[in-house]
């Protein structure tokens, strides 16, 4: 992938990352798991300050990872050219405030598919994207706010900020499943603290609540499947769901030591 000429940057990649996930537009693609390798090319400011080494002067690849892998596996995409433009689209949004990492000023997507064409032809998809203000809408809620990163009828992307001392209600979904992954330290789900990394699937009718007890901003990612429909968030009372959580990657403090919940 070409490097931009526009302005000198500081480049992070990340190459050969390989995820199973339903991406296609063909009939028989539509539950069928197929490989994808994807590479990352990660444009940061040069002069941010670097003398501290610290996470939040640059990125913790292995979280990057793990977010875009989770991505790819629990949203549903017909195009590369989709996934592409929703990764992107996510990793040029500036961080949130309970987020420790430096912000991106222009990124590129390489998604190879490999079992798109007969052999020995591949499939590969290059694209890249600038960071710019008002990229995204933001939605007011009762408990802070909605980044709404990516939308498509399959599947939708968002953001959502929990400010300190507050909550998202007790509610499930009839229609809609979501997927959640904490990207901040603090959050509460069900009543146990969450640490980044910790990943959710909520079927139908599986009723969740966060919460955030600290005095910082916490965030999760969300995917919605199918797109977020405003009249199928209900809120309940009564007992959380009982789910186990999935650790998409190991969380690591500022300076890249490992946190080990529990202790």
């Amino acid at each position: 992938m070409p490097a931009s000429s526009m302005e000198p940057l500081d480049w992070i990649t990340i190459r050969d990352l390989r995820v199973n996930c339903i991406i296609g537009i063909f009939a028989e693609e539509d539950t069928r798991l197929q490989p994808v390798a994807v590479t990352l090319r990660l444009g940061l400011d040069p002069r941010r300050p670097t003398s501290t080494e610290s996470l939040e002067d640059s990125v913790d690849y292995l979280a990057i990872t793990g977010q875009v892998s989770f991505l790819l596996r629990v949203c549903r995409f017909r195009l590369l050219e989709t996934a592409a433009d929703a990764l992107a689209s996510y990793l040029i949004a500036p961080p949130t405030l309970g987020e420790r990492r430096a912000p991106l000023r222009r990124v590129g997507v390489e998604i190879h598919k490999p079992n798109a064409l007969p052999s020995p032809a591949t499939a590969h998809l290059s694209i890249e994207r600038t960071a710019a203000p008002h990229r995204f809408k933001v939605e007011e809620k009762s408990f802070g706010t909605v980044d709404v990163i990516y939308e498509t009828a399959a599947s939708s992307i968002y953001r959502l900020n929990i400010e300190p001392g507050r909550e998202i209600p007790l509610h499930l979904h009839h229609k809609m499943e979501e997927h959640e992954l904490v990207l901040t330290r603090g959050v509460h789900c069900q009543g146990k603290e969450l640490f980044p990394g910790t990943a959710f699937h909520w079927p139908r009718g599986a009723a969740h609540v966060y919460q955030n007890p600290t005095a910082q901003h916490q965030t999760i990612l969300c995917v919605d499947t199918p797109r977020f429909i405003p009249e199928d968030e209900i809120e309940v009372t009564g007992p959380p769901a009982e789910v186990v959580a999935d650790h998409v990657w190991a969380p690591r403090d500022a300076q890249g030591r490992l946190i080990v919940p529990g202790r």
